[in-house]
């Protein structure tokens, strides 16, 4: 198979579909590679690197687009792509059709197969594609948190760890999976006060007796929440309904609950936001204020550290690629339950039902 990695030209997404060493592995496997000229740099890879373990570099992202059977990269098609992307081309990256219709309707019309890296769901429901990237925003969302809390970027001016005789900053945490636990983890290692909530019992008791002293776990409800926001300094958005766009938790009228300052982390943002009043924002305008409330709200938050982004990455979609590149996607859907799950379109239909339910499109049932 001819295998195409292109430059991501997502604002600041410095990331690459693939590091050298999985180049390496498709082309031990048979395959061609063809890399973007600089794909890689922003993620400290250079063409070189990639030409020596025999990838091809071609100039533009349209040879890449025009060459290649199969596309793996990393965040969603944007406009300048859609008109690249041709009938029965597979797309292997993260695409988060229901929070972006146009995206959904350019994908529909070209004919491609999507298989979107959220959606791969193993039969114990985890999301192997999702948790390295949502380990990475877990992380980077405690420590925007922080960042952003200082009176010069706009927060209440407030240290997460405090002092000896001051008391540290609340942080909120909205969902217990892996982007909640990570942020519980790294706000608590910072000396910050920590509540995590989630709606599963089991879910709560096994963080309570995982996580540091330092963090409390709360049933999720709209009580509960707006109980915790009068005095909280840092909520992160971090809820999860695979493939579907995330439930709002917090209104704009709970803004009003909270201090002047405060500020909302939505990790969520990329299935819409977990937030009302949250909308995408970039690295390079990565906030904005409502009712006197600091929104971050970056879509691709682990652009920010793409060299161990990628790393991450490319660990746990290889074996993937592989898989489709040595069988074909058909054929690899077939042996492999939760790649099957993966895909959300073929051929113009719809294959993932939240999808289509989400933009009131029809949904057709993956039959291989």
């Amino acid at each position: 198979m001819k295998v195409g990695i292109p430059k991501e030209i997502k604002n600041n997404e410095n990331r690459v579909g693939m590091t050298p060493a999985g180049v390496a592995e498709l082309i031990r496997h048979g395959h061609k590679v063809s890399v973007q000229h600089t794909a890689g740099e922003g993620s400290g890879f250079s063409d070189d690197e990639y030409r020596n373990v025999g990838a091809d570099i071609l100039p533009t992202i349209e040879n890449v687009y025009a060459w290649a059977d199969m596309i793996v990269k990393v965040k969603e098609p944007i406009e300048p792509e859609y008109p690249l992307i041709r009938n029965g081309q597979v797309v292997f990256t993260y695409f988060h059709f229901a929070c972006d219709e146009e995206l959904t309707l350019a994908m529909q019309k070209s004919g491609a197969v999507c298989i979107a890296y959220e959606t791969v769901e193993k039969k114990d429901r985890s999301l192997p594609l999702l948790i390295p990237m949502s380990e990475v925003a877990g992380r980077m969302a405690a420590l925007n948190g922080a960042y952003y809390l200082q009176r010069t970027k706009g927060g209440k001016g407030k240290m997460m760890m405090g002092v000896p005789g001051v008391k540290p900053a609340k942080v909120l945490v909205l969902g217990g999976g892996t982007v909640g636990e990570a942020s519980a983890r790294i706000a608590a290692g910072m000396g910050a006060d920590v509540i995590i909530t989630d709606i599963s019992l089991p879910r709560l008791k096994q963080l309570s007796v995982e996580m540091p002293a330092n963090v409390h776990t709360l049933y999720s409800s709209e009580h509960n929440i707006k109980n915790e926001l009068r005095d909280t300094d840092v909520v992160i958005g971090s809820v999860l309904v695979p493939g579907d766009a995330a439930p709002k938790l917090i209104t704009r009228d709970m803004l009003k609950l909270m201090q002047p300052g405060s500020v909302l982390v939505d990790v969520a943002i990329d299935q819409g936001g977990c937030f009302e009043t949250s909308h995408p924002t970039t690295h390079s305008e990565p906030t904005y204020m409502v009712d006197g409330i600091l929104h971050y709200a970056v879509a691709n938050i682990p652009g920010a550290v793409p060299n161990t982004s990628t790393y991450a990455l490319t660990n746990a979609t290889l074996r993937y690629a592989v898989s489709l590149a040595d069988k074909g996607w058909e054929q690899a859907c077939r042996d492999d339950e939760a790649l099957k799950k993966g895909v959300n379109m073929a051929y113009g239909k719809i294959t993932y039902e939240a999808v289509a339910n989400v933009w009131g499109l029809e949904y057709t049932p993956l039959e291989l």
